[in-house]
């Protein structure tokens, strides 16, 4: 059995941070949820975090701040914003991702999370390795 991913939310809305929380686990994620930046930093220090989806207008810091912290301490991971005051991704932000509070069905995220998931696994293992096995092969023939 595979582990779970974890994916670490953070809004300053209860009832957003509920509702995305709920979605999330009825698909097998693990969900760790924090109402400001502060929590969300030590969560994410103390945590194997896969994916981070954060509300971009919250009181002391921004998604977009908060974000920028984040990757500070592990920039491999995707982040994604989501608000409802922008409605474009801005390409200045470091997030990897953008979602329309309010805008975006629960399938939409999902969608998102799964792709960007996906690309934080990387290419198959076995397909970078294979050169390197044709190699030791041609060695081991006397081809090279």
């Amino acid at each position: 059995m595979r582990p779970k991913k974890v994916i670490l939310c953070i809004d300053d809305n209860d009832q957003a941070l509920s509702v995305r929380k709920f979605v999330l686990e009825t698909r097998g994620y693990r969900v760790l949820t924090a109402n400001n930046a502060e929590q969300a930093v030590e969560l994410y220090d103390h945590g194997n975090v896969d994916l981070v989806i954060t509300d971009l207008v919250m009181p002391h810091c921004n998604g977009n701040d908060l974000i920028v912290r984040l990757k500070e301490i592990a920039p491999w991971v995707p982040a994604v914003l989501v608000s409802g005051s922008m409605k474009q991704f801005d390409p200045t932000s470091r997030a990897d991702a953008f979602l329309p509070k309010g805008a975006c069905s629960p399938q939409e995220l999902l969608e998102r999370v799964r792709v960007l998931l996906v690309r934080k696994r990387g290419p198959k293992k076995t397909l970078a390795a294979q050169p390197a096995l044709h190699a030791a092969t041609a060695v081991t023939q006397g081809v090279a």
